[in-house]
């Protein structure tokens, strides 16, 4: 174990600037793979809470696309009522929420060690969080209503959990480099 912690800090000591990033990117995988596992698990069981709404076409802006013999609403925001409608949507964004509200201290604290306004940061998470939420959502309403026909189940649940965190996980990364400027944190 002394032989990996003295490699990793030759490594350091000559390459601070790398060393930084692969310490943050790493910590930051770990820790968004570890919620989105945790949504994942939300997700299980939360559309069992909404149940009791109508389900409905619930989303914007809605237009009928048909892809590979399937038709169905493409929203930026939402589900159509074949894909979860309003009960699936209420759950999804309960389980985005939670999870971004223990991310953010996470990430801003451990992660990136920000020192910084901490109303700044959150205020500009949650517009990116609103952004990334409409792009994941806008391609995840394609995914959900094609690939079910072409892969099994299991594989289609891997790949919603991967797509949903994947694409959450690179934006986010960029964008907390950002929030969390070189200036305000401390390696």
């Amino acid at each position: 174990m002394s032989s990996i912690k003295n490699l990793w800090q030759n490594f350091a000591d000559k390459h601070p600037g790398a060393s930084k990033w692969v310490r943050e990117g790493g910590l930051f995988v770990i820790v968004s793979n570890l919620i989105t596992v945790f949504k994942y698990l939300m997700l299980l069981f939360l559309p069992l809470a909404f149940a009791g709404l109508p389900n409905i076409d619930f989303g914007f802006p809605g237009i009928d696309i048909t892809l590979f013999g399937e038709t169905f609403k493409w929203n930026i925001i939402g589900y159509d009522a074949a894909h979860g409608g309003l009960p699936y949507f209420c759950a999804y964004m309960v389980a985005m929420v939670i999870g971004e509200c223990i991310n953010f201290p996470i990430q801003r604290t451990f992660v990136f060690r920000s020192k910084g306004n901490i109303w700044y940061q959150a205020f500009w998470y949650l517009i990116a969080f609103c952004i990334v939420t409409c792009i994941v959502n806008s391609i995840n309403c394609i995914w959900v209503a094609v690939a079910g026909m072409f892969v099994p189940d299991w594989l289609y649940n891997i790949g919603t959990t991967v797509l949903n965190g994947g694409v959450s996980m690179v934006v986010f990364f960029f964008v907390n480099k950002i929030i969390f400027p070189e200036g305000e944190a401390k390696a």
